[in-house]
């Protein structure tokens, strides 16, 4: 944003909102659907917010299995977003814990990916289980329709094709943005446009004709009938009167 981290100056206001800024972007791979997006700091505050919001929109049911890369914030956030408050009894004088304590869902289980690198190449993968058991994670990896271990290659794959819809993330050009809330405006419309508009190759089914039917992500998750042109998309209004 504006130029880079190591040319930002911390006590200028000027630089506000200038350097290094991320997307934090949950992704469902089966239908390469984009659950949600917070663009912003790397902060324990947009880890929190990307996992609430999965929560929220998933009606507070965990998915089966979360990934991720091996930032740390990620594990108190899914915690803090479906953990329940237990209340411990007090069996003597003391005080209370100012938190609740908070127990997981039985069967939640999240990974991370360790990547192994040497001169800025990645040598080597290694999968790390941090919630959950063994015998979770391999019932979540045998029962997934898209993948058989733990990676984090499907998001990768789509930060690629949301580079290429949005110039401002196209890396080593002058096209980067000089404001930041037009920034996060076109973060959230060509991602979420993605969901409804962007046809996706691997989704494609063949009719009962044998055609190829070309489906969106939303197509695929059972929340479209068709692609969307973007004027529907825009168009479409965001709150729904019953």
């Amino acid at each position: 944003m504006g130029k880079k981290q190591k040319n930002c100056d911390p006590a200028n206001s000027s630089d506000d909102h200038k350097g290094d800024w991320w997307d934090h972007v949950a992704y469902d791979p089966e239908h390469r659907l984009v659950l949600a997006v917070v663009p912003g700091a790397r902060s324990i505050e947009n880890a929190e917010e990307i996992v609430a919001t999965v929560r929220d929109r998933t009606n507070g049911v965990a998915p089966q299995l979360m990934t991720s890369d091996e930032y740390p914030a990620y594990t108190s956030a899914i915690g803090l977003a479906f953990g329940v408050p237990v209340t411990e009894p007090t069996t003597g004088p003391g005080r209370r814990p100012i938190l609740p304590a908070r127990r997981l869902p039985q069967g939640l289980t999240y990974a991370t990916v360790h990547k192994q690198r040497q001169n800025d190449r990645v040598v080597g993968v290694e999968r790390r289980l941090i919630l959950g058991t063994e015998g979770g994670l391999e019932a979540a990896l045998g029962a997934s329709a898209v993948s058989q271990t733990v990676n984090t290659s499907f998001v990768e794959r789509q930060h690629g094709t949301d580079r290429g819809q949005n110039a401002r993330k196209t890396r080593k050009t002058y096209r980067f943005s000089k404001d930041w809330r037009v920034h996060e405006a076109m973060t959230y419309y060509t991602l979420y446009r993605y969901n409804f508009c962007w046809v996706v190759r691997t989704l494609r089914q063949r009719d009962e004709q044998g055609r190829w039917q070309l489906r969106t992500p939303a197509m695929a998750a059972g929340l479209a009938d068709r692609v969307w042109s973007t004027r529907e998309w825009v168009s479409f209004p965001t709150v729904q009167v019953a």
